[in-house]
């Protein structure tokens, strides 16, 4: 029975899990004989512990996989465009606040890109390395976004020194701590962080609580705090569909993350799986919080109404 902060259901049934590339370098240090199946032979083994389907390293032919890769690529294109044109927006709300959010976004896209993309050898010290600061730059993320909905309600000024000095004291608080803690389960430094027990439940709570718990916590906040904004303070309609269709979007990806993954990596041979279709539908979901911001604030400083 799976406890709270156990991995090991994830590892096995979601292809390009990231976060199993840490609990395969602690099993390959403690127990190397719970690695069966795919995950036996380290220069083949794809992203995952005991995968039930997935994409295998780049070797013998293999494109690893291609489909997420093309897509973070793509996305990287329509995340600089997002940043350009906020950035345009000289006296719109929260603009130096967003920007940082599309580029923590855009900085996630090679990382994700590299540790699910079946790149680099299974268990070694540069993947566990680059996986960890792909986690402490998801766990930031998720801050950021909920930080901008904290600064849409202006209790503090945003694009000042009150507004940034706290928003980036709590992103480095977020990144280093979850990065350390992802090095910690990758190698196995501490029993009390670090170390799965038993070794094949691959539990780590404090990953599990960073890495999925904090996201759609901060997602729900976020979206709260915003609908009220925009309903009960600005009054507008518009914009409330701008933000109804980005959380449908994370939903879905999301949904095809988690349950369509595998499905389609078997439909397929193992070529793909379903994280190309989530990195599309969270990166519509970014374009979506844009349009609405764009809609309840302003372009210039003529008509400042929010």
């Amino acid at each position: 029975m799976n406890k709270f902060g156990d991995f090991q259901t994830l590892c096995t049934q979601v292809p390009s899990y990231t976060w199993c590339n840490l609990f395969y370098r602690q099993l390959l240090t403690t127990d190397e004989s719970v690695l069966q199946g795919l995950s036996q032979n380290t220069t083949t083994a794809p992203v995952g512990v005991n995968p039930v389907c997935g994409i295998p390293k780049v070797n013998d032919g293999s494109l690893g996989n291609i489909a997420n890769i093309l897509a973070c690529g793509l996305s990287c294109f329509v995340v600089l465009s997002l940043i350009h044109f906020t950035g345009r927006r000289k006296a719109a709300v929260g603009r130096v606040e967003l920007r940082i959010f599309f580029c923590l976004y855009l900085l996630t896209l090679p990382f994700q890109l590299i540790t699910t993309g079946s790149f680099l050898t299974q268990g070694s010290s540069a993947l566990v390395v680059l996986t960890a600061i792909h986690a402490g730059l998801v766990a930031t993320l998720f801050w950021t976004l909920l930080a901008n909905a904290i600064v849409a309600t202006q209790v503090v000024e945003d694009g000042t020194l009150s507004s940034i000095i706290p928003f980036s004291i709590f992103s480095a608080a977020f990144f280093v701590a979850t990065t350390y803690i992802s090095l910690d389960v990758g190698f196995s430094w501490t029993n009390v962080i670090g170390k799965s027990n038993p070794p094949q439940s691959l539990n780590s709570i404090p990953l599990f609580v960073l890495t999925s718990i904090w996201p759609g916590i901060a997602a729900l906040l976020y979206f709260g705090i915003m609908l009220y904004i925009v309903l009960g303070i600005l009054n507008e309609i518009r914009p409330v569909w701008y933000y109804v269709i980005a959380a449908i979007l994370f939903v879905l990806s999301q949904l095809d993350y988690f349950l369509l993954s595998k499905i389609i990596c078997k439909a397929s041979s193992m070529k793909v799986d379903g994280s190309f279709i989530a990195t599309v539908l969270e990166t519509a979901s970014v374009v979506a919080l844009y349009f609405a911001w764009r809609g309840i604030t302003e372009e210039d400083w003529d008509n400042d109404v929010y």
